[in-house]
């Protein structure tokens, strides 16, 4: 990250900075000084070269997730020097659909692992998370809202891991099998109890889609191994 603001600064441009409540706050002070000032020193640097004032241009976007307060707050003073903005998840399901299958092909076109994504299999990761996010399903089946990070971010995540998994270790095709695998995985990494929750959704609402739609959903309850 200080190479790519020393860049921004040197060439105006915009810097984005990613997971800000996640680095260290000797960092995050450092970036105190330099939006105020917009001057960078560098003692390494020989001459004139040791200070670096920034070209007109040069901001930052810092990102991080609201779940994320607890590991490096922000102070007070680098909140001032910002600007928040709240993306909330995207309510549109078919909008979300296309957009994590979009981004999923594009990943793992970038990753040399051609894998066949078929819009039912994005369908159905997108509806659990929808559902496993809002504690109720389209039925009006009442859930515990998951503690995990369901974001459509997440469920890029989700589908790419899946993908990668099954170029690897599978077919080339991404099946619900792949999907619960790495669904599991997205809720357990960093909240407890979040596994009975997910087999909780399996045995009511996936066991009902099952038997009232069949098909894919039947392919992904036969899957709920995976979370034994």
């Amino acid at each position: 990250m200080p190479s790519a603001i020393y860049t921004g600064m040197r060439d105006g441009v915009l810097v984005r900075f990613e997971e800000i409540t996640r680095c260290a706050p000797e960092i995050q002070d450092a970036l105190i000084g330099i939006l105020s000032e917009k001057m960078l020193i560098v003692p390494e640097l020989p001459g004139d070269d040791r200070v670096l004032l920034a070209t007109p241009g040069f901001n930052v976007i810092a990102t991080a997730n609201t779940r994320d307060r607890g590991v490096h707050e922000m102070s007070s003073a680098l909140k001032r020097r910002f600007n928040f903005e709240t993306v909330s998840p995207i309510r549109d399901i078919n909008l979300e659909i296309a957009l994590v299958q979009q981004e999923c092909a594009r990943l793992l076109a970038e990753a040399a692992a051609p894998v066949t994504v078929e819009r039912p299999v994005v369908e159905l990761l997108v509806t659990a998370f929808h559902d496993l996010r809002e504690g109720v399903t389209a039925e009006g089946i009442q859930l515990e809202k998951a503690a995990a990070v369901m974001s459509t971010a997440e469920a890029v995540s989700v589908a790419l891991s899946a993908g990668l998994d099954c170029h690897y270790f599978g077919t080339g095709m991404l099946t619900p099998e792949f999907i619960c695998r790495h669904l599991a995985t997205a809720m357990t990494k960093d909240a407890q109890g979040e596994e009975k929750k997910l087999k909780h959704y399996f045995d009511i609402v996936v066991t009902q889609r099952s038997k009232s739609k069949g098909g894919i959903w039947t392919d992904f309850l036969k899957a709920r191994k995976w979370l034994a």
